[in-house]
């Protein structure tokens, strides 16, 4: 029964085509039907995944051609989220490693392989987007090898078929000089060459849970390939916990993954990659089997986090307007709960009441729990990010260092320099292609926090990173991540036009008439690096009708909207993101004047 089965994972760098690619597959394996309407990025469910436009979290589904059933797993190609691609390793027998035909492999493309190689999978290259202006197919290829050989590659995993096209316009072929006609080449090419899943009906049940969904009616779903046996509803198996103790329960539902959706199935066979419910408290790693002295499954280890940050309660002057969860028991719930589903996320109390360390790959991973948070009805004041520091042998403080990559136009490559040297990294590689230029240099996690906003800005939009996590090295001494002072609200109202146009200029605004500001909020930036405090709220001393509608002649540029992520990475270490269902502001740490200057003579700013 095996034989009829394939796992794959679908794996690569972010905007190289992983999603549009299930899309495709799913279509030609015949998930749709004639007059069904297809659904572009159909893997992506969530919300915020539609909006950003990329995977946040691995997810299932399958097809069925010509008798074989082949599993697919779609993972995040952003490097923050590289913890759902760890994890997937454990289900699946081969990966689809695609790679953009001008881009070729980059950060996350080295990550995910190295993954996929170290857990001895079997990797198809598919190079994908060749009919993109300035694509170079031949050249990818090569590189690809060149990353094989570099990430010492089995002889069997170096020989890896290659197949090029486009996902978006629906065509595979192995050699660039074939018809471009449709999907089957590769759908051909998966069943070749990815090996059956080595199981065995015969043998006791035993499943290891890689990954947890949720079902309103029956809870907890624990996700993962059978290694072995069967399972049907209404079977006692146990549940082998990672801190030793072991539960027996029922399995009250089996499901498969289909096209888009999970449909019950009547049992969980071997080979498969099925959902079984019946386990309330089973997190991801543990072992499901049939036998009480069974041996637990090992899971994959999993990269440790390289930033936190802060959580606390908002005890801003509008606190609890917005939101239906505000205290701080809510919120520890709430973040010990993501941890079951998120296992590169580590939370943990602080040593101050209310206050909850929260540690991650990346800011966007938090950023991404706050925006959920906040549309599930919390309040939170967020910190900066902070890197996680160590110890070596010899005493001497460590931080976590990574290799950036950096593409950028030509005019662009002096100011680019120039900021990665206040930002302390050391340019290892640069070179040209046909967009422009091309930069390899190690910095400091530190070093990074708000550069992808600067190089943004720096190139007129049209710049590029990613970066992946290179080590632990010697401290690199102090780093200033913004050049700019803040504008702070003196007074707790309702903004005017008549305060905000003398305002501009001082800076830029983050705020419009009409918003309501708070003592100690941030409503704008300083270009000098100093706080100055204003009055957004003064209204105008009116001694006739004339000189009422004097100011409505003059108007305001548009503020500077921030987004979450920009927000959490622009912010220093005095400062706080106030994120509510409604409103995302900035406000300092200390919001009474007076008390803030007595915290920066004591040195205790992040109080």
């Amino acid at each position: 029964m095996t034989e009829k089965i394939r796992n794959i994972a679908i794996i690569a760098h972010v905007d190289h085509g992983k999603t549009t690619l299930v899309d495709k597959l799913l279509e030609a394996g015949g998930a749709y039907r004639e007059n069904q309407e297809k659904v572009e990025r159909a893997m992506d469910s969530m919300d915020l995944e539609k909006e950003k436009g990329i995977t946040i979290k691995s997810k299932n589904t399958s097809i069925h051609w010509e008798d074989y059933t082949i599993n697919i797993v779609d993972t995040p190609g952003h490097a923050d989220f590289g913890g759902e691609v760890e994890r997937v390793m454990k289900m699946v027998d081969g990966v689809l490693l695609v790679v953009d035909a001008y881009e070729g492999p980059q950060a996350q493309t080295r990550f995910v392989l190295k993954k996929a190689l170290a857990e001895g999978l079997h990797p198809i290259v598919v190079v994908n987007k060749i009919d993109r202006d300035f694509a170079r197919p031949v050249d990818v290829h090569d590189m690809v090898l060149e990353l094989f050989l570099e990430l010492e590659a089995s002889e069997e995993q170096f020989e890896a078929p290659f197949f090029y096209g486009s996902a978006k316009n629906g065509f595979f072929v192995g050699h660039l000089d074939d018809k471009q006609v449709d999907m089957l080449p590769l759908l051909k090419g998966i069943v070749d060459n990815v090996p059956a899943p080595e199981a065995n009906d015969n043998e006791p049940f035993r499943m290891l849970a890689s990954n947890i969904d949720w079902d309103n009616y029956v809870g907890r779903i624990a996700l993962g390939k059978v290694l072995s046996g069967q399972a049907q509803k209404g079977d006692s198996i146990w549940l082998h916990r990672k801190d030793g103790t072991k539960v027996r329960s029922k399995v009250s539902r089996v499901f498969e993954y289909g096209s888009n959706a999970s449909a019950e199935s009547a049992v969980a066979s071997a080979g498969n990659i099925v959902g079984i419910a019946g386990f309330e408290d089973i997190d991801i790693g543990e072992t499901l089997a049939a036998s009480e002295d069974a041996e637990a499954l090992p899971f994959v280890n999993i990269d440790p986090p390289t930033i936190q940050m802060q959580f606390s309660i908002n005890n801003g002057p509008y606190a609890g307007r917005d939101g239906k969860h505000v205290t701080s028991r809510a919120i520890r719930d709430r973040l010990f709960r993501e941890v079951k589903t998120n296992i590169s996320i580590e939370v943990s109390d602080s040593d101050r009441a209310g206050v909850f360390n929260v540690a991650a790959r990346g800011a966007m991973q938090i950023a991404v729990l706050v925006e959920t948070m906040r549309r599930e009805g919390f309040e939170v004041l967020v910190s900066r990010p902070s890197v996680i520091l160590q110890k070596d042998e010899h005493g001497k403080t460590l931080e976590p260092f990574e290799t950036l990559y950096v593409e950028c136009p030509e005019d662009a490559v002096g100011g680019v320099m120039k900021t990665l040297a206040n930002r302390k990294a050391r340019v290892d590689n640069m070179g040209i292609n046909a967009h422009g230029s091309t930069i390899e240099a190690t910095v400091s996690t530190r070093g990074l926090i708000g550069f992808e906003f600067e190089l943004l800005g720096l190139t007129s939009g049209n710049g590029i990173m990613s970066h992946l996590f290179k080590e632990y090295a010697p401290y690199c001494g102090d780093i200033s991540t913004r050049s700019t002072g803040t504008l702070i609200s003196m007074a707790t109202g309702t903004a005017i036009q008549y305060s905000l146009l003398p305002l501009e200029d001082r800076g830029k605004l983050f705020i419009k008439p009409g918003d309501e500001v708070y003592e100690g909020q941030v409503i704008g930036e300083n270009p000098r690096m100093v706080d100055l405090a204003v009055n957004p709220i003064k209204e105008k001393a009116l001694t006739n009708h004339r000189s009422a509608g004097k100011d409505n002649t003059q108007t305001l540029a548009p503020p500077i909207i921030m987004t979450l992520e920009r927000a959490i990475e622009y912010i220093n270490a005095d400062e706080l993101v106030e994120a509510t269902p409604s409103n995302l502001r900035i406000r300092k740490r200390v919001l009474c004047p007076n008390e803030r200057k007595r915290a920066e003579k004591r040195g205790d700013q992040n109080s």
